[in-house]
């Protein structure tokens, strides 16, 4: 597809090797520079919150937040619940 308005990954670097899974963090990250909009779904909140301006936490289907990486790491019982961290 050429000229896509949306990227939408989902566990991009599950099962994947580490190098491997940094290198396509590296790629997604370009791709956000060019102004691709991205929807990405994936547990491993240090590598995805490198990508992202916005955070998500659903938890069988409510928002139980919705704010920057900044916001969510200063909520560390947040993330243990729902992130395990």
């Amino acid at each position: 597809m050429t000229n896509p308005a949306l990227l939408i990954l989902d566990e991009a670097t599950e099962g994947i090797a580490p190098p491997i899974a940094q290198e396509i963090w590296r790629i997604i990250g370009t791709i956000r520079e060019t102004g691709i909009a991205a929807v990405i779904v994936d547990q491993n909140f240090a590598a995805v919150s490198t990508v992202t301006d916005r955070n998500v936490i659903l938890v069988k289907g409510r928002v139980v937040f919705a704010g920057s990486g900044t916001e969510l790491k200063a909520q560390p019982e947040l993330m243990q619940q729902h992130l395990g961290i």
